[in-house]
């Protein structure tokens, strides 16, 4: 039957998630950084999450397509409940969750010897992606992190393990309503870069600051050599 129904545009989308969770019948999942209608049946076509895009990835159009199944959605509802409860806005980065603080034997020993405190490894100011100038003289020969917010505050060594040797770039690609693509790819055309580094944190949110990076190298021309981490929110290192 030909209806109404969601389609998503795979290049504009930054990976945010934002429509998942706007989505009450589960029609939409973030796969590979990218929402996806995972079934035709599953999707109403009323647009609930058409205003939750930031970039207008999302469109209602009307094609060929499996009708609405309000079973099928109750069932796969009822298979997607999780015993952790998100707080009121749904989003994974969002989820409320107590942290344990685990002291590795090496950081006692370091606690109980008289040790100078570390110096910080920021070379640089501003450090917002938004607010660098791409003209900045730093970017020059440089060696670049371009890290989420919140790693900073999940990731205790970030400025010995990360910082160090780096220009460091920050942003939040759920918050800021910009396309940070637009500005790297203005320093990498600007600039001699000589490697990014990604540092991102596992929430699904986090992905565009991924993609951003991935986008800006393409738009640049160059070939320029590139690597992601991902933090969970425990604070280690995650598996690629």
């Amino acid at each position: 039957m030909k209806r109404k129904i969601v389609k998503i545009h795979e290049e504009k989308c930054n990976g945010c998630g934002l429509c998942v969770n706007a989505c009450h019948e589960g029609a939409l999942e973030l796969i590979d950084g990218k929402a996806v209608l995972v079934s035709d049946a599953y999707c109403d076509g009323l647009g609930d999450c058409l205003p939750q895009c930031p970039v207008d990835a999302i469109e209602i159009i009307e094609r060929e397509a499996d009708e609405f199944d309000k079973e099928l959605v109750e069932q796969r509802m009822k298979e997607r409940k999780v015993q952790q409860e998100p707080l009121p806005c749904g989003c994974p980065g969002h989820t409320a969750k107590e942290l344990k603080v685990r002291t590795a034997p090496a950081v006692v020993k370091a606690e109980k010897a008289e040790t100078a405190p570390q110096t910080s490894q920021l070379r640089q100011w501003p450090v917002q992606i938004k607010l660098v100038s791409p003209n900045a003289p730093y970017f020059e020969g440089a060696h670049i992190l371009v890290a989420a917010d919140c790693t900073a505050y999940a990731y205790a060594n970030i400025h010995q393990d990360f910082m160090k040797g780096r220009i460091t770039l920050i942003g939040c690609p759920k918050l800021d309503s910009v396309d940070y693509s637009e500005k790297l790819t203005a320093i990498l055309k600007h600039n001699n870069v000589k490697s990014i580094t990604v540092l991102r944190m596992e929430v699904p949110c986090c992905t565009g600051i991924v993609n951003a990076v991935k986008t800006a190298i393409l738009d640049s021309g160059k070939m320029i050599p590139w690597d992601f981490k991902i933090v969970s929110t425990e604070g280690n290192i995650l598996e690629n």
